[in-house]
């Protein structure tokens, strides 16, 4: 199923979720899941990296 996502918070929640979902045997007895975390992590890291190398295009560009 295929939900719209609005927001970077709607698609940091259905990251997490999905994962979970998706890969069960990722979830600890405890309900915590470091694999997922670091897949999180990961995700986030590479979004940093688009928005900011998006900020230095538009800096780098000579203003009229």
């Amino acid at each position: 199923m295929v939900r719209q996502v609005d927001t970077y918070a709607d698609l940091r929640k259905q990251i997490h979720d999905d994962l979970r979902i998706q890969h069960p045997e990722w979830i600890e007895a405890n309900g915590e899941s470091p694999m997922c975390d670091s897949y999180e992590a990961r995700l986030l890291e590479v979004l940093r990296g688009l928005t900011q190398s998006d900020a230095d295009k538009f800096s780098d560009r000579p203003r009229d």
